[in-house]
């Protein structure tokens, strides 16, 4: 058996496929700018999803609140108010009447206050009656 000895003129195995550490720094860089504003796109994305949903549940309600306070014998004055809880939430609303500057007429506004992480958020619903209630 001949066994040939090592010289510098046998090529030497080179590594291919591995990333230089500027490119991984600068991977990890780009990543630190990307991943924060993904989060923020995300979280603004969420909130104005749930903020959708509870001004459909707060329009119902006020739509309730009003049309009661129409139908009711006490809508000649007066504020009325209470609060409905929809799951986890509390949708508090409120009756309020005023006079219409044009005519003899009032008008008579629902509002629902409720909140989104944090942030108070309300939805108004207003119509005109006669004076003759």
């Amino acid at each position: 058996m001949k066994f040939k000895p090592a010289t510098s003129r046998t090529p030497v195995a080179r590594r291919t496929g591995a990333f230089t550490l500027a490119e991984v720094l600068a991977a990890l860089t780009f990543m630190a700018i990307v991943i924060p504003v993904a989060i923020e796109g995300l979280h603004i994305a969420n909130r104005a999803g749930v903020v959708a949903q509870r001004k459909t549940v707060a329009t119902r309600v006020a739509e309730n609140a009003l049309n009661e306070a129409l139908v009711s014998s006490q809508s000649q004055g007066g504020a009325r108010n209470g609060v409905v809880q929809e799951g986890a939430v509390d949708y508090r609303w409120s009756i309020r009447y005023s006079i219409w500057p044009e005519d003899s007429m009032r008008v008579v506004t629902a509002e629902v206050l409720y909140l989104v992480q944090g942030h108070e958020h309300d939805v108004r619903l207003s119509t005109l009656v006669g004076n003759e209630r």
